[in-house]
């Protein structure tokens, strides 16, 4: 019996070690993105083209086989080829190297103006459901007037007035972000205002805890969800906004290497002559958009318990 009853506490002790390093951070890290690729293969191959984006644009300077810049009258409109695999543009430009180059700015923007955007508005949705009375009323009604207007309405007129250039790349952030942020802000609000609710936040105020303490502390990590799904989600219409920019004249300018940039130059005037120089660019927008699209949307369905299948 002796013998029995250790050998029944060393099981027991085996398996309260294995449940506890199961309860890690990193085990749970681990055990969630195998079940998001085992189970959720759309939203896998989605992330596999966002990481090959990513990988691209990081190692732009070593894959690229020429100079994203550099003109070549030699090689004016010249069609792909293994020399040019995407063939060149009208100043003789690689346009596979500038392709790579502009996963870059697609990149710098995307990341940039949904980091941002999202940010601001987890900020105002919390501080909104938090407080209540006439400030939730300003900031909605301010986020009903940004609402009224479709996102690539916004973003013309905020980098109209900023005003744009070859060194003004931040303004075009900036327009991108402003109609990112009312769109977040009612996602997080909705939810903050059920955590608001909760038994845990009377408890904390009746202890005497700030506002900035129970806002940041106890509700956002319970909003960190949505907040991270829209943010994803964003991250395609942030890359598709500035493509839309650069083509309607209001975002980077020549030399600096966009794919919206070069959809409207050459992409539009030898569209019959040398259809490459739309189709390449075009192509990386598509599937930039799809793939954060795919890895959003089953982000969402991983994150959201509602959601989450057996």
């Amino acid at each position: 019996m002796t013998e029995r009853a250790t050998a029944l506490e060393s099981e027991a002790e085996a398996l309260a070690r294995r449940r506890y390093f199961e309860s890690t951070p990193r085990k749970r890290f681990v055990r969630f993105w195998r079940e998001f690729i085992t189970r959720r293969p759309l939203g896998a191959f989605g992330l596999v083209l966002v990481l090959a984006m990513i990988l691209a644009a990081l190692l732009a300077d070593r894959i690229a086989p020429y100079d994203p810049t550099a003109i070549s009258f030699k090689d004016l409109l010249a069609p792909p080829s293994p020399e040019h695999l995407l063939g060149t543009d009208n100043f003789g430009r690689d346009v596979f190297s500038r392709l790579l180059f502009g996963a870059r700015t697609a990149l710098l923007v995307g990341f940039t103006a949904s980091i941002v955007g999202c940010t601001l508005g987890l900020i105002l949705g919390i501080v909104g459901a938090y407080f209540g009375g006439r400030v939730d009323q300003i900031i909605q009604r301010l986020m009903d007037v940004l609402l009224s207007f479709p996102l690539i309405v916004i973003a013309i007129a905020v980098v109209a007035a900023l005003g744009t250039g070859e060194d003004k790349i931040a303004n075009v952030i900036a327009a991108i972000t402003v109609p990112i942020i009312p769109r977040v802000s009612r996602v997080v609000r909705s939810s903050a205002l059920s955590v608001v609710q909760m038994p845990y936040i009377e408890a904390t105020r009746a202890v005497g805890a700030r506002a900035m303490r129970i806002m940041f502390r106890h509700i956002a990590p319970n909003v960190f969800a949505p907040y991270l799904i829209m943010m994803t989600a964003f991250l395609g219409q942030a890359i598709l906004l500035e493509a839309s920019l650069s083509f309607l004249g209001l975002g980077v300018f020549e030399p600096t290497p966009s794919w919206g940039l070069m959809l409207r130059g050459a992409g539009m005037q030898f569209l019959e002559r040398a259809p490459w120089l739309a189709i390449a660019p075009g192509v990386a927008i598509s599937l930039a958009v799809f793939g954060f699209n795919l890895f959003g949307d089953s982000l969402r369905d991983a994150l959201d318990p509602r959601l989450r299948t057996a």
